[in-house]
Order: structure tokens, then C-alpha cells, then sequence
């Protein structure tokens, strides 16, 4: 055990905070968890590692403790539950008791009275290590011999977190059937979620709990959190979401590690506690993408018939499980594209190593592998002199075929359609033409074309059945507004204005009438994750059936007030249709409910359709419905300085029925964004776990003008029946296929295939030289 010398400063704090104002002004407006002030508040602030995996020697904290404006200090040993952040896996301390395993992993927490004060006082803590051999590199820390980096219990072996496979058909068949064999190896590094608002949590000691406020997107994933480390019932921790711009991912895992420390020191100074982090500290110790290596082989026919795929990646997850194996899960299912295939064989990996744990991000554990077998698709095209976008339409996913996990689709698979449409949107054959003719007119610039076509399961899947639900309620106020409480959360996405639709649909109101209320864990029923483009349809169904209930009795309520058994609806009234004249507004029938005693609520339950995989051969029934997309891109690059830009970009969606076309809209062209920046500029260099330019002076995201000059966004809808109205999920996939169709391009611009992430100035100029074909 460490050495851990703390002076405990005599103090007299209080336990069981009132409830305070400023809760009220949380529940009157939306506020940035950084925006709010609670009287007696503190300020918290990490201890963290310096070190990528070493011992503790000697944790000195008598210094920081004697800083005049820190209240308290917390070590592992003042945490009163379990010292475990629990996401899927506990491998994960809050605080590192005996030894670190990355840069930034925290050792210790201390509360001060201002912010200044904390991060002052941190840089007192005097750390003593016994540095050990460390791993950064998941191909490296799978070897034999390679330094133990993952707990034991949270490892296959050795450093593998997990393997996962796929085994469909004969693969030595498929590809003895195979007249074209591609072989290709494909590089991703890390991507920064680059939300609005950094990581931010307040926590506020109550009567016989804890209350937690902040930007997160899945409020009881930190209810769990902050009961496990202060030993606490669920009962006794309430959790409300503040305002949330974009999580992408990155408001799913760490907030529970965030609001934890929160808490422990509000407990321990038994005053409110804030913990911010600025965004230095959030770029160099919170989840980013998986960097990955990704093998592939594709055997095809000379007719282009896709015969064989065999692939094998490795993911770095970082020093802690936290979501990777859910991450690897996708990817793997994801991994032979929305292609049939008779014979499949994958292998994925989830590795430990000694950098910042990887966890969720906007496509999780797709786009990895979706830049490999998209890549894969185009080179196959080019060897067989096909055209890109016919190989991809021959060999498309249709109703009554089988995934890659053997799974047939009986329903909604517009990927045809998708594909069709945006050969039609983007004029195909006369743009290859004009990007032909370019291309012999021009010395210093060439343009190139790119396709993608993408499958995603929406949902949770197979892989985490258990979460797959929702709740919600609805409640007729007695002045005829309406409330709708979810435990789904907001961030950006749309998701309150989609569900007040569906409310606002079933009830045959005015959408002003529905008011969603804010996420309280205390107030709303658990509905699993904000994650997984999930919410429109699962949490969407909940809403739905709600809604019919409700209505079910505002209808026998109006049939008593007018006397009749039908009734006709006109805006906020209710109209006999024997008598026009005779009419009841909706505000009327709300109190005459009232008055007479009337149950004016309705619960709503929604579950996932029911999925079934069998982990040993990867097939199954992997997730209930797809989405699916087709996007085409057009690049230009500049021969001399290696610099791309995207000019033009089709894209097209099947989400079975867009409920908003407008928000939808503005998710496609986010997605597409998000997409350029992580094909064409994202990266974070790294030197033996640490990060060495944690800014967005160095770190650089697409702003408007990394936009195409011609951007088309269209839906085609092919309904699902288990989805409100029709609909299913949309969220993540316009990055999914966005940034493989800019890589293709490139490659189509250069003559070189890309096969590394992101294709900056330097790389595209080593594919015009030849060197990276």
C-alpha cells in the first residue's frame, strides 16, 4: 500500500443540505451546469497521475491540505461505498490506490473555495512513484511478454479485453470461389468529441442523499455511479440533466467518473461541490474514438458477387474497460458492410494499454471498420474496371436477405432506394464525366468521386437486450396544457421537439400544448440510455402509448361533456359533429376532469424488439431493425500543397419515417461535419500515452468553411412497424458513412489508396507521389 499523509484540518460541516433556490431556477430554464452557483458551493479539482503505469510510492497531500482556501482532500480511502466507477465492466477506481495505469488517471480529490484556489492548490500534492513497463500500442501489448496493463478480472487474457468473432459459411470456400482477392490494412487514430460545453457536474448534499446536476446523457447510468461510491440506494440519489450541447458519446461514460468525485467530496465538506473541467483536462483525460488497425480480404466474382470477406481488427481501448466491449460488439457486427455475403469469418479485439480509456462516440465502433470495407469496396471496383456505385447497388442488402450474422430482414430496408436516389440527386455518370474532364484540364488540381453505403442496427441489440426500454409519462394539467416527462435527454439532437410531436400526433393537439419536462431520475422513469440513435424509436413507442392512453380518456371525457358517442377535433376543441355549435375545448374537458375527480395521467412502456445472438459463432438475430445510407462526395485536391476540400455531397437516408424533417435535416448535415473533420483534419498526436497538444489551436475540427459548396440531404423512408409512425433511428449514421465517402474520393482525386486517418496535406501528397498506393 502507498504511503498517504493528509493532516485533516478540524472542521465542522453540516450534513443534509436543504433543497436550495437554485434548483428552481434548474427547473425553470435550461443552465449549463457551469452557469450554476448553489450557496456555499465549492470548487473540486483532480490529483492526477503524471505517469502512464507505475506505483504509488507516497501520496503527500499535507501541503494542499494546508492551502488556506482548500476545504477538504479525498483519497481512496475516504470514499464511502466502493471505490469503482461502474459502467459495464468495474475495473475502474475513481481514485488510483496503488498504481496508475495511463497519464491523467486521478489520484486524489480536494475541494477549495474558488477555482482559482483548486487549481492552485493541486500542484502542492507531492507524488512519489516506482515507474513500471508500459504498452501503447495494441499490437504491441497482445504480444507474449508485453506489460500487464488490464485488471485481470476485466481481461479475457493477458491484455485482451475481449474477442469477439463471426463465423457465417465456409470462408476457405468463398474464397477458393473467388476470382478478385483485395488485401488491405487500415489505420484510425483518435477522435475528440469536441462538445460545446466541457465535462461539468455539481453535486448537493440532501436530506439522507445527493443530488447531481450536469451535462451528461444518460442521467442513471450516474445515478448508479454516484450510489456505488457513496454507498447509497438508488432511492437516495437523484440525478438532473442541465443543459447538454452535444455529447456525440462523450456525455455517456465519463460523466458517471465526473459526478462521482463530485459527490465524494460533497460529502465528506457536506457542502455543495462543482467539478469543471477545462478543456485542456478534458481533451488529455476523457474517452475519445478507438484508435484501430483493421485487416481485410474481400473475394468477389469477376461479375462483381461479393464470395468471401475475412477481417481482423484490434482496438485500442485504453488502460480501463469502461464501454469497449459494447464498442467492439458493433464494430464486429458492422464489419462486412450492408453487403450480402455467403461466407463471413471476423475477428475483433478490444486491447488494453497504458493511454486514456477510449468509450462512445458517434457511430460507436463502426466508422472503424466502415472506412476499411468501404475502402475495400473501391478498390475491389477498380480492379474489376466496375463502376463504385453499381458494385455496392449489385451486391445491396435487400428484404429476405441474410446479414453477416445470418440475421434474414423481413422489413425496412431501403438501401436500394438509398442507393438510387443519390445516383439520380448527384447526376452520377455526368459528374464522373465533369470530374474527368477537370482532371485533363487542370496541372495543379484533381478531383475525385467517392461512394459509401452504410447499414446501422438501431437500438442496443443483442449485446445489452436488458437496457433496451423506456418510460414515460404523460399529464393533462387542468388548464388543458399538457407534460410529457422521459428519462431520454436532450443534447442538441432534437429529441424534445420529436417526441412533443409524436405526444402531440396521438393526442390530436397543437404541439404548443405538449411541455417536456426536465430530466429528474427522481421524477421520470428510466428509459435506458440516450445512446444508439435509440431514442426516436424506442423511447418514441413509449410516448405513443402514453399518448393513446391519455386520449382514451380526454375522448370518453368529451363524450360525457357533449353527450354524443363521436365527436370531431378542430385545434384545441372538441366539436359535435350533429351540431357544429355544440363544442368543448380542450381546456374545458381538462377541467371538467378535474372536477370530477378524474385520473388526468397516463405511463407508457416501450421494449426492443426481441434480438438473439450466440456469442460463440457471431450470428443471430443481432438488432431489431436498420438504417441505412448512401453518400456520395466530391473532393478537390491541390497537387502542390496536398491540401482537400469537399466541393460537393450527396447524401441519402433511410430512417424508415422522418418524423421532423427539419431537425432531421440538420443531423444529416451535422453528421456530415463531423465525418470531413474526422477523414480529412482530426488527430492527436500522442508520445508514450500523453497527449501533446489538448487545445483546439492544435487540434483542428471543420468549421462552415470546411463545408461543401453543394450539400443535398434527402430521405427515403421505408417504414418500420415496431417504430412510431414508422419510424427508426438516424442519428449516427450520416458521420458513419460521411467520412468514408470523403477517403474514397481522395483516393479516386490521387490515384493512391488512402489507408490512414485523417488524409492531411502530407499523406495526400505521399498518394499523389505513389508512395501510399
Amino acid at each position: 500500500m502507498p504511503e498517504v499523509l493528509v493532516q485533516e484540518r478540524t472542521q465542522v460541516v453540516g450534513r443534509g443540505v436543504p433543497r436550495l433556490d437554485a434548483e428552481a431556477k434548474v427547473r425553470g430554464q435550461a443552465r449549463y451546469a457551469d452557469d450554476l452557483a448553489f450557496p456555499g458551493m465549492l470548487y473540486g479539482k483532480a490529483i492526477r497521475s503524471a505517469r502512464p503505469h507505475a506505483r504509488i510510492r507516497k501520496l503527500d497531500l499535507s501541503r494542499v491540505l494546508a492551502h488556506p482556501k482548500v476545504v477538504c482532500v479525498a483519497t481512496a480511502a475516504d470514499i464511502p461505498g466502493k471505490n469503482c466507477v461502474p459502467i459495464i465492466y468495474e475495473d475502474m477506481p475513481l481514485l488510483a490506490e496503488e498504481v496508475v495505469r495511463y497519464v491523467g488517471e486521478p489520484i486524489a480529490l480536494l475541494a477549495a473555495e474558488t477555482r482559482e484556489d483548486a487549481e492552485e492548490a493541486a500542484q502542492l500534492a507531492e507524488v512519489e512513484y516506482e515507474d513500471l513497463p508500459a504498452v501503447f500500442d495494441p499490437l504491441e501489448a497482445v504480444r507474449p511478454g508485453a506489460p500487464q496493463v488490464a485488471v485481470p478480472s476485466a481481461a479475457e487474457r493477458g491484455n485482451i479485453f475481449n474477442h469477439m468473432v463471426i463465423r457465417k459459411g465456409d470462408v476457405a470456400k468463398g474464397f477458393a470461389e473467388a476470382e478478385v482477392i483485395v488485401e488491405g490494412e487500415y489505420r484510425v487514430g483518435y477522435q475528440e468529441h469536441a462538445y460545446l460545453e466541457t465535462q461539468g457536474m455539481i453535486a448537493v448534499p440532501e436530506d439522507n442523499g445527493m443530488a447531481v446536476y450536469g451535462s451528461l446523457q444518460c442521467p442513471f447510468y450516474v445515478q448508479r455511479a454516484v450510489a456505488t461510491v457513496l454507498g447509497l440506494p438508488l432511492a437516495r440519489v437523484r440525478v438532473v440533466q442541465t443543459a447538454t450541447g452535444g455529447g456525440f458519446g462523450g456525455k455517456e461514460d465519463v460523466p458517471s467518473q465526473v459526478a462521482a468525485m463530485a459527490a465524494v467530496l460533497a460529502w465528506k465538506s457536506g457542502r455543495p461541490v462543482k467539478v469543471v473541467f477545462d478543456r485542456e483536462e478534458d481533451i488529455l483525460t476523457t474517452s475519445k474514438r478507438h484508435p484501430a488497425v483493421v485487416r481485410y480480404r474481400t473475394g468477389a466474382k469477376r461479375d462483381g458477387t461479393l464470395t468471401a470477406v475475412e477481417v481482423e481488427f484490434y482496438y485500442n481501448a485504453g488502460a480501463y474497460q469502461t464501454l469497449s466491449s459494447a464498442v467492439l460488439w458493433r464494430g464486429l457486427i458492422h464489419a462486412a458492410g450492408p453487403y450480402r455475403i455467403p461466407h463471413v469469418k471476423v475477428d475483433g479485439y478490444s486491447v488494453a494499454t497504458n493511454t486514456v480509456p477510449c468509450g462512445a462516440f458517434r457511430g460507436f465502433g463502426s466508422p472503424q471498420v466502415i472506412f476499411a470495407h468501404e475502402s475495400q469496396m473501391d478498390e475491389l471496383a477498380r480492379r474489376l474496371g466496375l463502376d463504385p456505385l453499381e458494385l455496392r447497388r449489385k451486391n445491396a442488402l435487400r428484404e429476405g436477405d441474410e446479414t453477416a450474422t445470418a440475421q434474414v430482414l423481413t422489413e425496412s430496408v431501403g438501401l436500394l432506394s438509398c442507393i438510387d436516389r443519390a445516383k439520380e440527386l448527384s447526376r452520377w455518370e455526368e459528374r464522373q464525366r465533369a470530374v474527368a474532364e477537370f482532371n485533363a484540364r487542370e496541372r495543379f488540381k484533381r478531383r475525385g468521386l467517392g461512394v459509401s453505403t452504410v447499414m446501422y442496427g438501431v437500438g442496443l441489440g443483442a449485446k445489452a437486450p436488458l437496457l433496451d426500454k423506456a418510460g414515460a409519462y404523460l399529464k393533462l394539467e387542468a388548464d388543458g396544457s399538457i407534460t410529457l416527462a422521459v428519462g431520454n435527454t436532450e443534447m442538441g439532437q432534437g429529441a424534445v421537439t420529436v417526441l412533443a410531436q409524436i405526444a402531440a400526433e396521438a393526442l390530436e393537439v397543437p404541439l404548443s400544448a405538449i411541455q417536456v419536462a426536465p430530466v429528474d431520475t427522481a421524477r421520470v422513469p428510466d428509459s435506458g440510455p440516450t445512446v444508439a440513435s435509440r431514442t426516436t424509436t424506442v423511447q418514441g413507442m413509449a410516448v405513443l402509448d402514453a399518448a393513446r392512453k391519455l386520449k382514451a380518456k380526454i375522448d370518453r371525457a368529451v363524450q360525457e361533456i357533449l353527450g354524443c358517442p363521436k365527436f370531431v377535433v378542430e385545434g384545441r376543441a372538441f366539436c359535435d359533429p350533429r351540431d357544429p355549435r355544440r363544442r368543448v375545448t380542450l381546456a374545458e374537458v381538462a377541467r371538467w376532469m378535474w372536477v370530477h375527480n378524474w385520473d388526468m395521467g397516463a405511463t407508457g412502456w416501450a421494449e426492443a424488439a426481441p434480438v438473439d445472438w450466440d456469442p460463440q459463432t457471431g450470428l443471430g438475430h443481432a438488432y431489431f431493425v436498420y438504417s441505412f445510407a448512401c453518400h456520395i462526395a466530391e473532393v478537390e485536391v491541390d497537387v502542390l500543397t496536398g491540401e482537400t476540400r469537399v466541393c460537393g455531397f450527396w447524401a441519402v437516408h433511410d430512417s424508415g419515417k422522418i418524423v421532423n424533417p427539419k431537425t432531421a435535416w440538420g443531423q444529416v448535415a451535422g453528421g456530415i461535419a463531423q465525418g470531413i473533420g474526422y477523414a480529412l483534419l482530426e488527430e492527436l498526436p500522442t508520445n508514450e500515452g500523453r497527449i501533446l497538444y489538448p487545445s483546439f489551436t492544435a487540434y483542428h475540427i471543420p468549421t462552415a468553411q470546411d463545408m461543401p459548396e453543394e450539400l443535398v440531404i434527402d430521405f427515403v423512408e421505408a417504414p418500420y412497424s415496431g417504430g412510431p409512425y414508422g419510424a427508426k433511428g438516424l442519428g449516427e449514421v450520416p458521420l458513419m458513412a460521411s467520412h468514408a465517402a470523403v477517403a474514397n474520393a481522395i483516393s479516386h482525386a490521387t490515384g493512391g489508396r488512402l489507408r490512414e486517418y485523417p488524409a492531411t496535406p502530407e499523406r495526400v501528397l505521399s498518394l499523389l507521389e505513389g508512395q501510399g498506393s
